[in-house]
C-alpha cells in the first residue's frame, strides 16, 4: 500500500476536536485518508477552517464550502463543493455533471494524487474568494 500524505504534518492549524472524534471512530485505513484529507485542506490555504455540519460530517471552509468527509462501509468520500473548479488531472471520480457538487472516492490500498488534490482546493478557495462558484458561474452566462 502506498502511504498518503507524504507531506509532513504540519499541525499548526486550529483543529476542531469534533472533527477529531468523527475520524476516531473510523477503521485505522479511514482514518489515514481523513487525517491526510484534513492536513491537505489546511496546507492549501492557512486560512481554511475545520468545522462539523449536518450533524457529524466534517466540512473544510474558507469564504464557504471546500470539501467535506464521508467515511462509508468500503471507502472515504470526499465531496467537493465547487462544479466548476478545473480538475486536469481527473481525480474527481464522482458526480460530474452535478450542478453543486462532485466528489472523490478513496477505497483501501488506494492514493490520492496530493498535488492535484491541494491545487482543485486551491481553485476552489479562489472561486469563494471571488464570491463563490454560483457568482462566477453567472458571470460566465452573461
Amino acid at each position: 500500500m502506498i502511504p498518503l500524505c507524504y507531506t509532513t504534518p504540519m499541525n499548526t492549524y486550529q483543529t476542531d476536536a469534533r472533527v477529531d472524534a468523527y475520524i476516531s471512530t473510523l477503521p485505522a485505513w479511514q482514518q489515514a485518508i481523513c487525517q491526510c484529507v484534513r492536513e491537505l485542506a489546511h496546507a492549501a490555504d492557512p486560512a481554511v477552517t475545520e468545522t462539523i455540519k449536518r450533524t457529524t460530517r466534517p466540512y473544510f471552509t474558507l469564504d464557504g464550502n471546500i470539501c467535506a468527509l464521508l467515511g462509508t462501509k468500503d471507502h472515504v468520500t470526499i465531496f467537493i463543493y465547487d462544479p466548476v473548479a478545473p480538475d486536469p488531472e481527473g481525480i474527481i471520480n464522482q458526480g460530474h455533471g452535478n450542478k453543486t457538487a462532485r466528489a472523490i472516492q478513496i477505497r483501501q490500498d488506494e492514493s490520492l494524487n496530493e498535488q492535484a488534490f491541494v491545487a482543485l482546493l486551491r481553485a476552489i478557495i479562489a472561486n469563494n474568494r471571488a464570491g463563490g462558484w454560483r457568482k462566477l458561474e453567472g458571470r460566465d452566462a452573461h
